[in-house]
């Protein structure tokens, strides 16, 4: 009995989470009503901290339904690897000198494509930069992404709608992006190994297809955007000359985080052997996005303890469906769940045709960009990208409105080729 009750108060407490994601703005409009509490409606509007609020609150509840030490065994005994991992790539891959190759590169690309300079590297941020995160994993690419991003298309002057457009874009681009792969995409990585599927497997079956549609969206917002871009001559920052060393030292700190993303012990050890790098060149830094990361990292651990008392009704609706079904059901279960969870459920049912597993991931990353919670690289690109809107916050609604068009696109192709 107990068990069962735990079971659906971790569901009531995962819905009223979710009802939080998207009432995140609200609290910020009491905020201005009331200033006396300002600070706390500033914190309950952090979506960043939704679902590690949350997460407190089912413990709290578990401990007094149960005991504190059953709360706290439970607690312990989810793998926090994902979340840290997030936290980690984040900080390193938007570190001045990552962030600066990857811009000077996008630069050159952008000037050898027959467009206006400004427009390319808008189209290779939502296009090239997700896809490159099938090497350097999504979260990478979303940090990457979203820091160009930023101060191209989510600034004063472009229309609200078209900001959440780009938001949808990049978040649906990311996570078909990351497809190219057996080890980028959180989802794929849930069942790589369990059905034995290689990067060459994904490249066949998943990768040239998201390639596709990643680029048919880049192409259709970049277009939308025209008309808003600044000269080149007004968005070219000053950058700090970096000696060549210092950034292959850092793209070498960037490769072992990605290399070992399973292995906690090796990347946090590399994580602070990067801080003290960063440290000692002080001078060729600008400031590490560690509150942002850690926010980050909140949000996603709060999602590992929520998430994990899920499976209970979560793994009956996967079995039920059948392959069209499961598509479908797989890209709107990915919207209030995660992807990679989905996934994880999918590779404990035995018997699976490979069809099903087929039509379970292609929904599980279709709907990647649909919520916050969707995929987890999704947090990041909101803490990075969120100043950009009005009121310094983004909407669930508006993103899931911006992202639908970009996820009818990606299901198109999965489901036509």
């Amino acid at each position: 009995m107990t068990i069962e009750t735990i079971s659906v108060i971790a569901a009531i407490i995962f819905a009223l989470a979710l009802i939080h994601t998207f009432a995140a703005k609200s609290f910020e409009v009491l905020a201005h009503k009331h200033p006396k509490h300002a600070g706390l409606f500033h914190l309950l509007g952090e979506i960043e901290v939704v679902f590690g609020f949350w997460a407190f609150i089912l413990i709290a509840l578990m401990a007094l339904v149960t005991s504190g030490s059953h709360a706290l065994a439970y607690v312990e005994s989810r793998q926090y690897t994902e979340p840290l991992f997030v936290f980690v790539i984040m900080v390193v891959a938007a570190s001045n000198p990552v962030l600066q190759i990857v811009k000077t590169l996008v630069q050159k690309f952008a000037r050898a494509l027959p467009v206006n300079a400004v427009l390319g590297q808008v189209w290779l941020s939502l296009a090239l930069v997700p896809l490159i995160g099938s090497l350097i994993t999504e979260p990478a690419a979303m940090t990457l992404a979203a820091l160009m991003l930023a101060p191209l298309v989510f600034r004063a002057g472009i229309p609200e709608w078209l900001k959440y457009a780009a938001l949808g874009v990049l978040f649906v681009n990311v996570s078909i992006g990351g497809t190219l792969t057996s080890y980028a995409a959180p989802p794929v990585l849930m069942v790589a190994n369990t059905w034995g599927w290689d990067s060459m497997h994904m490249l066949q079956h998943f990768g040239y297809k998201a390639a596709i549609a990643v680029m048919l969206n880049a192409t259709v917002l970049t277009f939308l955007l025209r008309k808003h871009f600044m000269t080149p001559e007004k968005i070219q920052m000053e950058a700090i000359k970096i000696p060549v060393a210092i950034s292959l030292i850092h793209l070498a700190f960037l490769a072992g985080v990605v290399v070992f993303a399973h292995h906690m012990v090796v990347f946090i050890g590399l994580f602070m052997l990067f801080l003290g790098f960063t440290q000692a060149y002080e001078r060729y830094q600008t400031p590490l996005i560690l509150k942002q990361a850690l926010l980050v990292g909140f949000f996603l651990a709060g999602l590992v303890v929520l998430g994990g008392l899920q499976q209970w009704w979560l793994q009956p609706i996967v079995s039920a469906l059948q392959p069209i079904q499961l598509f479908f059901g797989a890209t709107a279960l990915t919207a209030i769940t995660d992807n990679a969870a989905l996934t994880y459920l999918g590779s404990l049912i035995s018997g699976m045709s490979d069809q099903a597993k087929y039509m379970l991931m292609a929904g599980a990353v279709t709907g990647g960009g649909l919520t916050v919670i969707a995929n987890a690289p999704n947090p990041a690109g909101i803490s990075l990208l969120k100043h950009g809107f009005t009121g310094e916050s983004i909407s669930a609604v508006g993103l899931l409105l911006g992202a639908l068009p970009p996820t009818v696109v990606a299901a198109f192709f999965f489901l036509a080729l």
